[in-house]
């Protein structure tokens, strides 16, 4: 049985405020380690929150300055709201933000916020799930640049969609009318899924909490699992050659991931033109609980040797 190695709770103490063309956004972040230290930035995806990264925001802030925040309508950010007289111009497409452009276009503008205490030096980027498109989608299309890109089992190349999100989309409105223990089985036998091994109550209940402890929240689940079935990434799939040309790129994936098989992995690295690619046994989807000792190592390794030569 998978279980944490440190039950330390970090909270999100501060707030961004951000506005894009049609939605205001109230992003909930913090940051440890020394200002001085280098910059570090973890980036969650779909259905998790920050929470995923604890454990190594901890230990890498003794050497890094550690970034972490919560995507809108995810942990403890809420979802965008519409802009006053902007609601009825709002399409399904637009608000299903299936190729995450508004998800991105935040990310972005937090990126910069933060930016502006770091002396011109970008800051390494550590993405997991559907944040390794926002941060494509952030260095390609709005001019984020990073010290170096390390992906760990993310969505970036198509095919896209599970059984589940095919169902889900296909029976939305079934599925917005479960409440109760009904509703907890579905996800938790969704994020079981996601883990190659047993995870415990205490990981398992942090997970499913979000989503389970209001309608809002169920609401905000059914709604992920529509906008993964949607997935697109036909804008900027095209010029994934460019970023290993600009940043150094590491690829890891858990061998047993059943939601994105691990020979995705050796597709995008050649897209990317990424260094190389760690394949990580007896790990699935959620690497950082199958394997946390692992994925810890790899990962102070790649950010150590990349943080010299930078």
């Amino acid at each position: 049985m998978t279980k944490l190695l440190s039950s330390s709770t970090i909270e999100l103490t501060q707030t961004f405020h951000y506005s894009t063309t049609i939605y205001d956004y109230d992003i909930r972040w913090t940051c440890l380690g020394n200002a001085a230290s280098p910059p570090l930035i973890f980036v969650h995806g779909t259905p998790w929150s920050s929470h995923v990264w604890h454990t190594y925001a901890l230990s890498l802030s003794q050497y890094f300055r550690v970034y972490l925040f919560d995507n809108p309508g995810f942990g403890d950010s809420p979802l965008g709201k519409p802009l006053s007289g902007k609601a009825d111009t709002i399409t399904k497409a637009v608000a299903l933000d299936a190729d995450l452009a508004q998800q991105s276009e935040v990310f972005a503008a937090l990126y910069k916020f933060w930016a502006r205490e770091w002396q011109d030096f970008g800051a390494h980027v550590v993405a997991h799930d559907h944040g390794g498109l926002m941060t494509l989608r952030a260095h390609l299309l709005h001019g984020c640049d990073f010290r170096s890109l390390c992906l760990i089992d993310v969505v970036a190349l198509g095919p896209f969609g599970q059984p589940l999100f095919k169902l889900v989309a296909e029976n939305e409105e079934v599925f917005n009318a479960l409440t109760g223990p009904v509703f907890e089985g579905v996800v938790e036998s969704y994020i079981r899924d996601a883990a190659y091994k047993d995870l415990d109550r205490e990981t398992m209940a942090a997970l499913k909490r979000p989503w389970i402890a209001s309608e809002d929240g169920r609401k905000a689940f059914v709604r992920q699992m529509v906008q993964a079935n949607s997935r697109s990434t036909e804008e900027v799939e095209g010029r994934y050659h460019e970023v290993g040309e600009k940043m150094p790129v590491r690829i890891i994936w858990g061998k047993e991931d059943g939601w994105i098989p691990v020979e995705t992995a050796k597709r995008l690295r050649e897209k990317l033109n990424a260094k190389d690619v760690v394949v990580i046994e007896e790990a699935g989807h959620l690497i950082m609980y199958d394997q946390e000792g692992r994925l810890g190592v790899e990962l102070g390794w790649w950010l150590s040797n990349v943080n010299q030569k930078s």
